[in-house]
């Protein structure tokens, strides 16, 4: 790029001078003199303020690709300087943001490594020194211990199966089998088959569904997971002698579901943190994610997830998904 610069500048110093000398043997004297003098004035003013010009945007660009080299070599750090002309910033910034991103994903991506190999590794240690113990005679080899065993196993089995559908939603592959579905018959399905977690919690699961719904384009059996979750979560929170109410009715072309418990409430700390990945309320024993995976099967669906309410007096999660008919 110099070279070139320098040869342009030699033709661009030349040119007039050669110019001028063949003016100046033709007119003669003074005035060829003069003339030769200002056509060189002239061109090498233009050839100054195309340098300024080039310069300054030759400066961004080539802290852009500096930028660039760094970010391909595994620096995510790397930022091209937001500086020069007016036309050159558009591409800086959508660089910068871009590298933002990366940044981002590459430390989300190493944070999830870091807790799955967390989560993983209490299960499988409890089960690794309840054999060990069995296999040494310590612990009796019986149906209740190996039921302790088979929940652990359980308990790494919903993991695997929460992370393959969280990784499925979040990278856009999850495919949805849609349907019209009835919404109101959806949840009601759902309130009877926890029923019996309701009752033995002695909590109150109550359900309101409005008369004019209309059916939902929805995967039902990832609605049915949402909803299922969202019911025992309020469950769990939720005292003895509390109630837990499922709402479900229509606003324009939203369908909405609501899940309200008379429980403990959501500490305002914890509230902005609910819909993390492995984020687990005080007393859950869940694996962390399924509020996370919730939230994002109905962001597949087009739809929204929110803490509508939170007090002391109890929690209020909304769902809205649209009807798309």
């Amino acid at each position: 790029m110099g070279r070139r610069l320098a040869a342009v500048v030699l033709v661009m110093v030349f040119a007039p001078v050669v110019l001028g000398l063949v003016v100046a043997s033709r007119l003669g004297g003074v005035d060829g003199l003069a003339s030769v003098a200002i056509v060189w004035l002239l061109v090498a003013a233009v050839v100054v303020g195309a340098l300024a010009v080039l310069a300054r945007t030759w400066a961004p660009i080539r802290g852009l690709i500096v930028a660039a080299g760094r970010l391909a070599d595994g620096d995510h750090t790397a930022r091209a300087p937001d500086q020069g002309p007016v036309m050159t910033r558009p591409v800086v910034s959508s660089f910068n943001r871009m590298a933002a991103r990366l940044q981002e994903a590459d430390a989300q991506r190493r944070q999830l490594l870091a807790d799955v190999g967390h989560e993983l590794r209490t299960p499988l240690t409890v089960l690794r020194g309840d054999l060990e113990a069995m296999v040494d005679g310590v612990r009796p080899v019986d149906d209740e211990h190996l039921r302790a065993l088979l929940a652990d196993v359980a308990m790494v089995e919903r993991l695997l199966d929460d992370l393959r559908t969280l990784s499925l939603a979040e990278s856009g592959a999850l495919v949805l089998d849609r349907e019209p579905t009835d919404l109101g018959r959806l949840a009601g399905d759902v309130v009877d088959r926890l029923g019996r977690v309701a009752a033995s919690a002695d909590v109150d699961l109550r359900i309101a569904t409005a008369d004019d719904l209309r059916p939902v384009d929805i995967d039902p059996v990832r609605i049915r997971e949402v909803v299922s979750n969202l019911v025992v979560n309020a469950i769990g929170a939720t005292p003895t002698g509390g109630t837990v109410t499922v709402t479900v009715h229509g606003d324009g072309s939203r369908a909405i579901i609501t899940v309200h418990d008379t429980g403990v409430g959501i500490p305002p700390d914890e509230a902005a943190r609910v819909f993390e990945r492995f984020h687990k309320g005080s007393g859950s024993s869940g694996t962390g994610l399924g509020l996370t995976i919730s939230r994002d099967l109905v962001a597949a669906h087009d739809g929204t997830l929110t803490i509508a309410a939170t007090s002391p007096a109890g929690t209020t999660m909304r769902v809205e998904l649209p009807v798309g008919w």
